[in-house]
Formats: structure tokens, sequence, C-alpha cells
């Protein structure tokens, strides 16, 4: 039977005390449809930190902390002997169906640090904008995750991942692979150290503009000459080259690509 759960907190007061000192409190939990089956979590925020824990469980739990903005704010009234009173007030929900949970975050300009617990079979779809990282721990499933201003950290992960971010690092390290899945890590300013078993097949594709590659992987790198790409119009002729690294890890496999412009791509095996 189809059906939605929904879970609203809407003008949820919290003293000011736990704003200053950062202290997770619990927000709500979501049960599932079927909760003896895989599930997914999808959670975009503007601002904040995103944790996903894997826990013996059969629920979402939803925990947050809550950022202080009078690093962001500027009292124009205060000159004119006015009080301040601190905005405590937060919108923040949850919707289910046939097991994929969506957190909906509507306090845009308030950063919120998300702790969600997830049982153990669950894919993640992960995005956050500003003041804030994402990781993910013990979780097994299909990763699409996505920062812009922090870094991205797969701690002992189960499956495949796309992961990308502008400004930070990505760390992440697999216990096992899905045979077959394709996988992709990029950022612009920052370091890739991922970490697979040794066994785990490949075709890996890898370009660093600024940086250095590395692997303890007995890798095939594939000799290619460059290839000039050209285009010629009515009143102009350009020619580029875009070289990748084209190499197979344990004979090939599916594709894995690995992109940075300011940072090292280190792919290592455990």
């Amino acid at each position: 039977m189809k059906y939605i759960k929904q879970v609203i907190i809407g003008l949820l007061f919290v003293p000011a005390l736990m704003f200053a000192q950062e202290e997770t409190v619990e927000l709500f939990t979501v049960p599932l449809s079927s909760p003896n089956e895989a599930g997914k979590l999808v959670v975009e925020q503007v601002a904040g930190s995103i944790d996903v824990i894997a826990y013996e469980g059969k629920e979402v739990i939803v925990k947050a902390s809550f950022g202080n903005r009078k690093e962001h704010y500027v009292d124009e009234n205060a000159k004119n002997g006015l009080k301040r009173i601190e905005n405590n007030s937060l919108k923040i929900g949850a919707e289910e169906k046939d097991n994929v949970v969506q957190i909906i975050n509507e306090q845009w300009n308030k950063v919120i640090n998300l702790e969600i617990k997830v049982p153990t079979n669950f894919s993640l779809k992960l995005g956050t904008v500003n003041k804030g990282n994402i990781s993910v721990t013990g979780v097994s499933g299909e990763f699409e995750i996505s920062n812009v201003n922090g870094e991205i950290t797969l701690t002992e992960v189960n499956g495949s991942a796309s992961a990308d971010t502008v400004n930070g690092d990505i760390d992440a390290t697999f216990k096992t692979v899905t045979a077959g899945a394709n996988m992709a890590f990029s950022s612009l300013n920052g370091d890739l150290n991922i970490t697979f078993p040794k066994a785990a097949k490949g075709n890996l594709k890898l370009k660093s503009e600024q940086g250095d590659i590395y692997t303890d992987f007995d890798m095939v790198v594939e000799k290619k000459k460059a290839m000039p790409q050209t285009v010629k119009t009515s009143n102009t002729y350009k020619v580029k080259i875009d070289q990748w690294v084209n190499g197979k890890i344990n004979g090939g496999g599916p594709e894995m690509l690995f992109k940075t412009f300011n940072g090292d791509i280190v792919i290592k095996s455990w």
C-alpha cells in the first residue's frame, strides 16, 4: 500500500543557549513503509553540514544543531538602544513514501547542521552549499553527493558513489564496491583521496591540472597519442588538446572518473 508519512516542525523554539553551544537536539523520527527493505534518503539544503550514520534500527532519526547567525548579522538598531531578540524559529520536516525519506529544510537563512541515522542498507542523495561538510559512515547503497564550499567524507561505506565539490577535499574509503557500477569524484580546489578494496576492478580516467596522481594499485596505463581537437568557422581556427590519464586496475571494469584542478589524486588499496 502506497502512502505518505509526513512530519513537519514549524516555529520550533529552542533556547538561545543551544544555538550558542551548538548542542545537538533530536527533532523527529521517521518510520519506513517497508522497514526490512532498502531505502533512500534525500537531503538538499543551503547552509550547514550533513552527517549520515548507519545504525541497526529500522527508522530514520533526525537530529540537528543550529549555527549562530550573529557572525553575519549587522544590528542596525543597536545604536538606538533596542535589544535584539534571538530568532530561534525553525521550519524543517520530512516526507516518507515507499521507503524514500526526504528532509525538507525551509530555513534558508540559518545554518542547520543535520545528524541523521539511517538503516545500513540505504542509498543517499545529499547536497549542501555553504558553511558545511558532508560525511557518511557505514552505509551501504548508491551515493550521489554534492557540496560547494566544504568537504565530502565517506568512511567504511559499501556500494558506489558520485561525489563532487568545488572548494574542498573528497576522502572516501570503500569496504566493498558494487560490481559493474560507474563512479565519479571531482573537485575544483581540493585533493581526492579514495581507497578501494585490493580486488576492485575499473577503467580509470584521471586528470589533475595543478597536482599529481598517486596509486599503489598495479595500474596499467594506456599509451595514447595526443589528439588535437579543431574547430573551424568562417574566420576562426581553434585547436586544443584535452588529454586524460587512462588506466585499468585488475583487468578493467566500470568507468571510474577522478578530476581535480588544484589538488592531488590519491587512489589506494586495502
